[in-house]
């Protein structure tokens, strides 16, 4: 009698498969969101059917589809659609300001005190040590509602603790390569230890430097969506997606479309930056990829 396990092998290669589906679902859907993504910044001017400020107060609120607005209007009657493309740029280049502005303090920081060690390593983890207990959050909002809303406050409120887990993951990744047979032999051959942490050190922590650089993305459109939500981030009448789901909050009964929408998108991209990290860490960790 010939049973459903009786053969482990075709068994075995069907969960094969699967999981290989999976994974490359996980793959191909986060690549192609965060590519509409940059494509949709770049081009926006040339994507977004209507002016994404101009109001009419004529066509306030319609449903989506309703005269040639796809995705509705808000409040004021300005295309959501134009809204979400033209807030797509805001929101890459915000977030890719701040994530190349404090990957590169913390790589720096994190550089120095773990190849020099000594005092200078204690305290620069220190700092890491309070900056890293700080809610970054609330620190930017403070900041923001200090220096008024603008793109540029969003910018440095967001980088202003921003650098501390990457001088962290970077000082110990650089802890590791100090001991190994290459950097001593340059250190034998006398190299300067400029040399040494630009030539021989900085080449060796870029992969877990990409790594933690794109998992920042998702969470950097978050932070810079909450300011915008409570009023602090990108000022009006700048569209921003969470100014956009702020806009909308109040009529969320009568007219939903006017958050619903700006807060998929955001959900789409922070989980598509998420998820392509994920395969990225795979990918470039050596000992993850033998598994």
């Amino acid at each position: 009698m010939v049973t459903a396990t009786s053969n482990p092998a075709k068994v075995g290669t069907a969960l094969t498969v699967r999981f290989r589906v999976v994974r490359m679902l996980t793959l191909v859907l986060p690549m192609v969101i965060l590519t509409a993504l940059v494509l949709t910044a770049i081009f926006a001017p040339l994507l977004a059917p209507y002016d994404p400020i101009k109001t009419d107060l004529i066509h306030r609120r319609l449903a989506p589809g309703m005269a040639g607005h796809l995705l509705g209007t808000d409040n004021l009657g300005r295309d959501i659609l134009s809204r979400a493309i033209f807030g797509a740029r805001i929101s890459l280049t915000v977030s890719l300001a701040v994530i190349l502005i404090t990957s590169f303090i913390g790589t720096v920081l994190g550089i120095l005190a773990g190849y020099l060690g000594g005092r200078l390593d204690a305290f620069l983890m220190r700092v890491v040590d309070v900056a890293m207990a700080f809610p970054g959050l609330i620190i930017a909002l403070l900041l923001a509602a200090i220096m008024g809303p603008s793109i540029t406050t969003v910018i440095i409120a967001l980088s202003m603790l921003g650098w501390a887990p990457y001088a962290r993951l970077i000082r110990g990744e650089t802890l590791r390569l100090r001991e190994v047979d290459f950097v001593a032999q340059a250190r034998i051959n006398g190299c300067s230890t400029f040399r040494i942490m630009l030539r021989h050190i900085f080449p060796n922590v870029i992969n877990p430097l990409i790594i933690i650089m794109t998992l920042a993305v998702g969470s950097m459109i978050l932070a810079e969506a909450a300011l915008s939500y409570l009023g602090v981030g990108v000022p009006p009448p700048e569209p921003s997606w969470g100014n956009m789901v702020a806009d909308g909050r109040n009529d969320i009964d009568r007219a939903w479309w006017i958050s619903t929408f700006p807060g998929i998108l955001i959900g789409l991209v922070v989980l598509s930056g998420n998820f392509f990290g994920d395969w990225l860490r795979d990918k470039l960790d050596p000992r993850l990829r033998q598994l």
